[in-house]
């Protein structure tokens, strides 16, 4: 299995689904699956004006700010009515639902993660300190502030790797006070306790 190493600032950036912002891909997997077949998905968007978020039936999603003032995404039913105004910290949705998408101030970056319901879970948690991050079968590790060393690689802020296909631990060691990563891994929706 192969290791593929990324960085932010080099991914094209594309149009969103409902064209209403631009987002680059990470990863998408299976390779090739588009925006209604994917397994898994994680990229970083940029939202740059208010308007409708793009709604994907099926999909879990978990959103995250990166950058900026922040927005609030609300629906119209009142199900979901979230200011995502703090840096790093996971807000986890159901896709399908319909949302509308309001800036809080200038232009703001969130990081974005996909997974398809009945098929995987998705486990997103910010890490700021050494740890050993328990085996998954597809994941991605990126780095939002300082310098980390993700088993025998080196990562900068905006860099990170991903995997899929076959079960890969880590040891993430920062090397700078302050330091801050995200470690997004894909569990099997099938799985259970003690199985």
């Amino acid at each position: 299995m192969a290791i593929h190493h990324f960085d932010i600032a080099s991914l094209a950036a594309t149009p969103w689904k409902n064209g209403g912002g631009v987002t680059r891909e990470i990863v998408c997997s299976p390779t090739g699956a588009g925006m209604d077949r994917f397994d898994w998905r994680v990229s970083v968007a940029t939202i740059d004006r208010p308007g409708p978020f793009s709604a994907f039936d099926g999909v879990d999603r978990v959103i995250m700010l990166l950058d900026g003032a922040g927005v609030r995404l609300h629906s119209q039913d009142h199900r979901i009515d979230h200011r995502l105004d703090v840096p790093n910290a996971p807000f986890a949705f159901d896709g399908g639902v319909p949302l509308d998408c309001e800036l809080l101030g200038g232009t703001s970056t969130d990081f974005n993660v996909m997974s398809r319901r009945g098929r995987l879970r998705a486990d997103v948690r910010v890490l700021d300190a050494l740890v050993e991050i328990a085996p998954a079968a597809h994941g991605l590790l990126l780095a939002l502030r300082g310098q980390w060393r993700l088993n025998e690689l080196d990562c900068a802020p905006g860099s990170g790797v991903w995997w899929d296909g076959e079960l890969t631990e880590w040891r993430a060691v920062p090397h700078d006070a302050g330091a801050a990563l995200v470690a997004v891994r894909f569990e099997s929706a099938t799985t259970t306790s003690g199985s």
